[in-house]
């Protein structure tokens, strides 16, 4: 679902979980700038996957071909995908925009990590970003407030005087247009994470520690910092 605008520096594609959270971001995005392509499901995990596997994949080739940069690989399979180059890069941002929960958060690292394989330069460059979407709805006095983490929730609450209703944020497909564009899409009121390249040995490391063959290490990831991330579980 492209944009109206051809200019590369102002062009935004999201890349958005399902058939659902598509339809929200359509009805409630800026057709003007922002384009989106839907990820059905999770995607292979090109960390582990062959070259063969990866470009018979269907969602990972017709995502490389809208990036229109070609991959950084030299491989008889990638073919029909131009060389890389940075110069036929169609968009100023590409922001990765799943749901905020266990299920999202795995197809953001998938997506990551086919970024990190395919086209590691967009990472280098700054050109991948993550949507942020809110944890918790406030409604009080008539307004309708935004928590992305349990101390914005604390925060927002400590400061309503009077009546509210809180609720655990829906899934992006279930939000209203309305809320969907003032959270997630709106230049000006959304929250984006910028995805930057650090040391390369490190990023390996991580990589290999969420998605590589390093089992043992991610059972102790798990065990040592699942503490830290309580507050994300949605148990209602």
């Amino acid at each position: 679902m492209d944009c109206r605008t051809k200019d590369p520096g102002a062009r935004e594609l999201y890349i958005v979980e399902g058939d659902s959270a598509l339809g929200a971001c359509k009805l409630g995005r800026d057709a003007e700038f922002q384009a989106i392509i839907p990820v059905r499901g999770k995607i292979l995990n090109c960390l582990k996957a062959s070259y063969d596997s990866i470009f018979k994949n269907d969602i990972i080739v017709d995502l490389l071909r809208v990036l229109g940069c070609g991959v950084e690989i030299k491989s008889r399979h990638s073919s029909d995908l131009s060389t890389f180059d940075i110069n036929n890069l169609r968009w100023d941002k590409i922001i990765i925009c799943t749901d905020a929960d266990v299920d999202g958060f795995q197809i953001r690292t998938l997506i990551l990590a086919m970024f990190y394989r395919l086209v590691p330069s967009l990472i280098k460059m700054g050109k991948i970003f993550i949507a942020e979407s809110p944890l918790f709805e406030i409604n009080a006095g008539g307004k309708q407030l935004f928590a992305f983490t349990e101390a914005e929730k604390t925060a927002i609450l400590s400061g309503i005087k009077g009546k509210y209703t809180i609720q655990r944020s829906k899934g992006l497909g279930e939000n209203e247009p309305e809320m969907m564009w003032l959270t997630t899409m709106d230049p000006k009121t959304r929250r984006l994470i910028k995805i930057l390249s650090g040391n390369p040995e490190q990023e390996a490391l991580v990589f290999d520690l969420l998605l590589g063959d390093n089992l043992q290490g991610r059972k102790q990831h798990i065990e040592d910092n699942g503490h830290k991330y309580l507050e994300q579980i949605d148990v209602s």
